[in-house]
């Protein structure tokens, strides 16, 4: 990807454009994050920028980060990712990646943790059809046949079933910047993206753009 940054989802709400016409828009807390390690393929074997995301306090980081970030000269951050950037020579450590990373009219691919919802039955899950709620039907909601006798006598891998729900790392392509305000470090893209409120996003370029 050519550029990327972290944010934090602060959640929904809507804008009007030129026309009227209300936008409903996802406002994004983008930085700054600070770059806080470089990776290399003569040293690491592939390249990275490594940044650091939201103060923190010390009592809260293990000994590990700690020394990282101490090591580097930076304050405490509380998430570190990776950002697999295609030129990685104008970024040194200590640099801070800002919302104006991004411009208004660009299209973007956000990635966060969808909610996670627990144990779901097969309706929820899967979108599936239930029975019919009639009092003698004695079938209403359940996952219906495996389609397994005793050939082959099992249930093939991959076969829909209740289970856990939610929770997964989810990338929305293709969603529009409306508006960049740089003072306040927000970015605002159309659209819904995953996670809940206060979660962590981040905003990359779009691949299929």
């Amino acid at each position: 990807m050519k550029k990327a940054i972290l944010g934090k989802k602060i959640g929904m709400t809507q804008i009007f454009n030129e026309a009227g016409l209300a936008i409903p828009v996802t406002v994004i807390e983008a930085g700054p994050c600070v770059v806080s390690q470089i990776k290399t393929i003569d040293k690491d074997g592939y390249n990275a920028v490594q940044v650091g995301f939201v103060d923190v306090k010390e009592k809260l980081l293990n000994k590990p980060k700690i020394g990282h970030f101490t090591k580097s000269k930076l304050s405490l951050k509380r998430y570190l990712a990776e950002l697999r950037l295609e030129d990685i020579s104008t970024y040194n450590v200590g640099d801070e990646i800002k919302a104006d990373t991004f411009a208004e009219g660009e299209v973007v691919d956000v990635q966060g943790i969808s909610k996670g919802k627990g144990y779901q039955g097969s309706i929820k899950r899967h979108n599936f059809s239930r029975g019919p709620m009639s009092h003698g039907s004695m079938y209403h909601r359940r996952s219906g046949s495996m389609g397994a006798t005793s050939t082959p006598g099992r249930v093939f891998k991959g076969k829909k079933l209740p289970g856990r729900m939610g929770g997964k790392t989810v990338t929305i392509q293709n969603l529009k910047i409306v508006k960049v305000d740089v003072a306040r470090n927000l970015i605002l893209i159309k659209g819904s993206m995953p996670g809940a409120k206060n979660s962590i996003i981040k905003i990359k370029s779009a691949i299929k753009a």
